[in-house]
């Protein structure tokens, strides 16, 4: 058993090592959205069906002999396509959904590997099966989800910490050559395997014939032959779907509110893990009966942290939203493992888990921006993990008629019924709350936009506000004396509005990474040039339809549309006065624009006494130590400036400003001068931020 479960553990590691990898390669190119992540694991978790069927296949039309040379053929041909390293040609050119183009890209880098590597769990336990008959496979599943979750665990705080890129994806082929030899000795274990079956069952046919003594029949397997029904296919399916429902509805959360980092893919995804190997070890650990209560105080919690996600820090949403989706996703497999057939019926089984998962996946990250204006596929993955768990609970399946017709039985279904059921109307009134004095809502791929309408009776007062999930992307009066006025995080006194101020005189030339509103404009003078660079479309679309901050700006004012960062690779030099960087994603912070290569691109379009601004604002991230580090490496002088909210002032907004300039009249200009703060890095030390090594989990407040 050891050679088969060697070979299950490193397939298992590999498949979830290469997932954040592959993820940390891309991520820049694609604007850092949480929509990144979510399409690559809709890619995994299709692949995985792919892996699956294969195996399926293979098992149930392929001799044991072709078997082994096939997967061994296809081995040798994806250890042929190594590296697995994107090249520079599929960053995009333009804006747009770039799904397709993800999923392209990740066909072509990874495609045959994975899909080989995903065969692993279901193809070697049928070589088990076939060579150990009578022993249960099942435990080999659970180690394969060990193997995963080991993977998970060790990239942030080994792997990525550690290792660049390159030398990450150097070590990951490595262990796909080390994969293919395991795979190799199994292979030769199973064709050795066969020839003794084949060998005895020569015997027994002669023994038959009276031509040799017959040999003693081995005990059969302890199974049913019974072909699984179509409820329970149903339920194979299903259950599957909705924990990975909540799975990627959780990490999209955490992720818009938090950061795109592989910290916050991959601690959901161990969890999700985790409850796989508790639930597959045995039946010891799932018990419906402490579960149900389980569910019943996890999606109560799930609820009010939805009622109340603003007001939470940081370590109180990770303890709910991480434990509520354990406590779902052990109902979902535990009840999963209930319902496992016969090991004859195995690759099937598992074809149905992963094709439920890819489900899942592609409701998540297809379906869900399609159907809604906001992220309501939480709400509705917590509704189908409680109407599931009603349904497996009904009278049926294997259990007594005495137990299943029980007066107890059916009223405790009726109460988790209305339980559901109470779960929906709480749902509905949260997003029906959520709409008070909304305007505007839409949802794409780069995240959910919405304009709220605010003191609609106070004509001086009323004033509409843009927000990108939860964090408030800039607002504006609409009262015509106070449209121009500069507000939330560029108002007076801010770190930004002093670096404009600072300005020489005469026109300047400003490039603004982020539009929002685009309150910046409000600033421009008449001969200013002001260009915004903006990866939602939507964005643009919302600040020139909803407010007029670019249409009433004196100075000439142009969008560039896509990322910033490879807008600015490709264009001219633009000899900025000022540069700001202020591209947000509900707080979610793009590295790829905090990184040594990211700052020389901003350095070939800076004015040599040029002036770099960026709002390093943020709830749970301490930027800066980033800052500092970047600002010593270019020799640059650095200001960091706190502005302090006050309620009389409501709509200017707490703000920390870094500035980084060579100009040392201006950075020591009065009001410059009286406004630095030390950066707050408090005393953490980190490497210097490039595209190969940088890490969010060590900036963690």
């Amino acid at each position: 058993m050891a050679s088969y479960a060697l070979t299950i553990f490193v397939g298992a590691f590999l498949l979830f090592q290469v997932q954040p990898l592959m993820g940390k390669y891309i991520l820049p190119w694609f604007g850092g959205g949480p929509g990144v992540w979510t399409t690559c694991m809709m890619f995994f978790q299709v692949l995985l069906v792919g892996g699956y069927a294969y195996a399926h296949w293979s098992a149930r039309w392929l001799k044991p002999r072709t078997q082994a040379v096939a997967h061994l053929a296809l081995l040798a041909a994806a250890v042929a396509l190594l590296p697995i390293t994107p090249g520079d040609a599929w960053k995009p050119q333009g804006a747009g959904d770039p799904t397709l183009r993800i999923l392209l890209l990740l066909g072509a880098s990874l495609g045959l590997p994975y899909f080989v590597l995903a065969s692993t769990g279901p193809l070697i336990q049928y070589w088990f099966s076939r060579a150990r008959p009578g022993a249960s496979p099942y435990r080999l599943y659970a180690l394969s989800n060990i193997g995963s979750l080991l993977a998970l665990l060790s990239y942030p705080f080994f792997f990525e910490t550690h290792f660049t890129r390159q030398a990450q994806a150097s070590l990951w082929a490595w262990g796909l050559v080390a994969y293919a030899l395991c795979c190799g000795f199994c292979a030769v274990r199973l064709v050795r395997a066969e020839n003794r079956r084949e060998k005895a069952e020569g015997r027994m046919r002669n023994a038959e014939d009276g031509l040799t003594d017959p040999a003693p029949r081995a005990a059969p397997a302890a199974e049913v032959n019974i072909a699984p029904s179509i409820p329970q296919r149903l339920q194979w399916l299903l259950l599957p779907a909705c924990a990975s429902v909540l799975l990627l509805a959780v990490t999209n959360k955490l992720c818009q509110d938090v950061a795109v980092i592989p910290f916050l893919w991959i601690l959901p995804l161990a969890l999700y893990l985790l409850s796989f190997i508790i639930c597959f070890d045995g039946a010891r650990w799932y018990r419906r009966f402490p579960y149900a209560l389980a569910l019943i105080a996890a999606l109560a919690g799930l609820c009010w942290a939805l009622f109340n996600a603003g007001e939470l820090p940081l370590h109180k949403q990770l303890a709910i939203y991480c434990g509520g989706l354990f406590i779902c996703c052990m109902v979902c497999h535990g009840e999963l493992y209930r319902l496992k057939p016969a090991p004859r019926h195995l690759t099937g089984f598992y074809l149905m888990i992963a094709l439920g998962g890819a489900l899942g996946g592609l409701f998540v990250a297809v379906g869900a921006p399609l159907l809604f204006t906001d992220y309501y596929e939480l709400h509705w993955g917590l509704v189908l993990c409680g109407l599931l768990f009603v349904l497996v609970c009904l009278p049926g399946g294997r259990a007594s008629p005495r137990a299943l017709f029980s007066r107890s039985r059916v009223v405790a279904c009726v109460g988790l019924a209305l339980g559901v059921a109470g779960l929906g109307a709480v749902l509905w009134k949260e997003a029906r709350a959520s709409a008070a004095g909304r305007l505007y809502q839409s949802r794409n791929f780069y995240g959910v936009l919405t304009v709220y309408e605010y003191e609609r009776q106070d004509p001086e007062l009323r004033y509409l506000l843009l927000q990108h999930g939860r964090i408030t992307h800039g607002l504006q009066f609409t009262s015509p004396d106070r449209a121009a006025e500069p507000v939330s995080y560029y108002g007076p006194g801010s770190g930004i509005s002093l670096a404009i101020n600072a300005l020489p005189p005469g026109p300047r030339r400003i490039g603004v990474v982020g539009l929002g509103t685009g309150t910046i404009a409000a600033s421009g003078r008449a001969g200013d040039y002001v260009r915004f660079y903006e990866i939602n479309p939507q964005v643009e679309q919302v600040a020139a339809s909803w407010f007029t901050y670019l249409t009433n700006c004196p100075a000439l004012v142009e969008v560039a549309t896509g990322d910033a960062r490879l807008s600015m690779e490709h264009e001219p030099p633009q000899n900025f006065d000022l540069l700001v960087l202020d591209a947000f994603s509900s707080d979610a912070v793009p590295i790829h624009l905090l990184t040594k290569e990211a700052f020389d691109v901003y350095r070939r379009h800076l004015h040599p006494d040029g002036v770099i601004a960026v709002h390093i604002s943020n709830h749970f991230l301490n930027l800066a130590p980033v800052v500092v580090n970047l600002a010593r490496h270019f020799n640059y002088k650095l200001a960091s400036i706190d502005y302090e909210e006050s309620d009389e002032e409501w709509w200017l907004y707490g703000s920390t400003w870094a500035l980084l300039s060579h100009n040392g009249e201006l950075m020591n200009s009065p009001a410059v001068r009286s406004a630095a703060s030390p950066a707050g890095t408090n005393s953490v030390r980190i490497p210097l931020w490039t595209d190969d090594f940088a890490s969010l989990f060590q900036i963690l407040d």
